[in-house]
């Protein structure tokens, strides 16, 4: 059984194009693949779907969220009940 397929044509402005052409490059997708996709999901759901994104944490963000998990985890850091008692103690 052959695919039935449309051509759909509309006008973009052509910067967001290409920055739309470069995100969907990084994830793996063509800009036809890339609509079909919210198309689809649109359809299922009955709305405007979701966000793809690209939130990825640069390295100096993950060394940073490890070394607040560490310190969270680590019983020999002060703790302190309120903002202006660890303030307090930052201007001393």
């Amino acid at each position: 059984m052959a695919n039935k397929t449309s051509n759909v044509s509309f006008r973009i402005d052509s910067d967001l194009k290409a920055q739309a052409d470069i995100l969907f490059s990084q994830l793996g997708l063509n800009m036809t693949t890339a609509f079909n996709i919210f198309l689809r999901q649109a359809v299922r759901e009955g709305c405007i779907p979701f966000d793809i994104t690209i939130n990825t944490p640069n390295a100096e963000t993950i060394t940073a969220l490890l070394e607040a998990e560490r310190i969270a985890r680590d019983p020999s850091v002060k703790r302190y009940d309120d903002v202006e008692e660890a303030l307090k103690e930052l201007k001393s």
